[in-house]
């Protein structure tokens, strides 16, 4: 089956065909800086000898985006039949636990999560709708971050306030970066030739935005992520954990409003707020190379509180067969791994060097030592081939 799959931000809109029965992508692309004065694209298939490039008309935002994309899929070079649409979702609160029909029902649903995600359930309802719009003849199903975490137990979501604030208002730990954990969960149980039902892991998503997991025979037991995506680790531009009376002393002591707040947390922080001029590993790495103190300390907090993390996680499950690098930090980052991993060889997860340096090219990943009691592997995520396999599953249902 061709899946279509969307994944909408507030200025941008990435894509892919997916082909389900094989995994390959058939297209993909980015319409990016929508609703400026030069919103641009960019247009990748096989099928095509180079990239199609241009503008999109000033202003132009999501709809043109999806008007443009229509008729590319449908051109004679591609000509490609699409059977559904998948969206990523960020914020399904506790209505969705899997993949959705986008119904009339369903679009009010996510709307009114809207406030526990501002930054992003906007932007996914606009991918929708539009997308309605330009493929009306084809089943439109959400895809939701948060749905992988609905098995996580009470004990775990919820917070130590009042419990008519989640009672009332459902305030509690939800998680995120569901399509990731899920996918790299299935792929790691693969991996160790065991049954996902008795497959326990962790899973460290690490990009711009950061969480890890706590995988119990297949099934999330725990997570870093909270009510929103600014909980938990260390990430490119958001704060993760915090002592919540800065945000008091912020308010009180330096006459900062919510709104302010609200951007030194999720835009100024992580990353970017230690060093001072990066949000991106990278860089980071290559500064901190050349004796940049700045970088030395954001990339050693980053690691710090991630080992932390994972071995908090690690208590919250009766065994653990592996720990599961992924995202663009933990794929790529031999480092992060490296610097990560020496903190957590009490818990059994022993680093084999030269495995580690290639990420494990030549064993599925697996970048431990053979003795190693807890496996440690790389896996390259796929969001949108798991969004894409649920679309289907739906689809397929019905």
């Amino acid at each position: 089956m061709n899946i279509l799959v969307i994944n909408c931000g507030s200025s941008s809109l990435k894509f892919s065909v997916i082909d389900t029965q094989t995994g390959k992508d058939l297209a993909r692309g980015l319409f990016d800086k929508l609703g400026s004065q030069a919103p641009s694209f960019k247009l990748e298939s096989p099928l095509l000898s180079a990239p199609k490039k241009g503008n999109l008309p000033g202003g132009s935002e999501h709809e043109a985006s999806l008007d443009t994309l229509a008729n590319f899929l449908a051109s004679d070079e591609m000509h490609l039949e699409i059977e559904a649409v998948g969206h990523r979702v960020v914020h399904g609160g506790e209505r969705f636990t899997s993949a959705c029909l986008m119904d009339q029902e369903a679009l009010d649903a996510v709307k009114s999560c809207s406030s526990l995600a501002p930054l992003h359930n906007p932007a996914n309802l606009l991918g929708i709708e539009s997308s309605r719009q330009h493929f009306p003849e084809l089943p439109q199903v959400g895809v939701f971050d948060t749905a992988f975490h609905q098995t996580i137990e009470p004990e775990a979501y919820l917070y130590a306030i009042p419990y008519e604030l989640y009672r009332e208002h459902g305030i509690r730990r939800y998680g995120f970066h569901g399509s990731s954990h899920k996918y790299v969960t299935s792929e790691a149980a693969r991996i160790l030739g065991k049954p996902l039902d008795q497959t326990s892991i962790i899973t460290a998503h690490l990009g711009n935005g950061c969480s890890a997991a706590a995988i119990e025979n297949g099934a999330c037991v725990d997570t870093t992520m909270g009510l929103t995506p600014l909980e938990g680790l260390v990430m490119g531009t958001r704060s993760g954990d915090l002592d919540p009376g800065i945000v008091f002393h912020l308010h009180r002591a330096l006459g900062l409003s919510i709104e302010e707040i609200d951007t030194i947390l999720n835009k100024k922080s992580g990353l970017l707020g230690l060093s001072e001029f990066s949000n991106d590993m990278r860089s980071l790495r290559q500064a901190s190379a050349n004796g940049n103190e700045a970088a030395k300390r954001a990339v050693s907090i980053f690691t710090r509180r991630l080992a932390k993390s994972i071995a908090s996680l690690r208590a919250a499950l009766d065994k653990c067969d592996a720990l599961v690098f992924t995202g663009g930090i933990g794929e790529n980052d031999v480092q992060t791994r490296t610097e990560t991993l020496v903190r957590l060889q009490h818990l059994g997860m022993l680093v084999d060097e030269q495995a580690n340096a290639t990420a494990g090219v030549d064993q599925d990943g697996i970048i431990s030592q053979a003795n190693s009691p807890v496996k440690v592997i790389v896996i390259p995520t796929n969001e949108e081939l798991m969004i894409a396999r649920e679309t289907e599953q739906l689809v397929g249902s019905k």
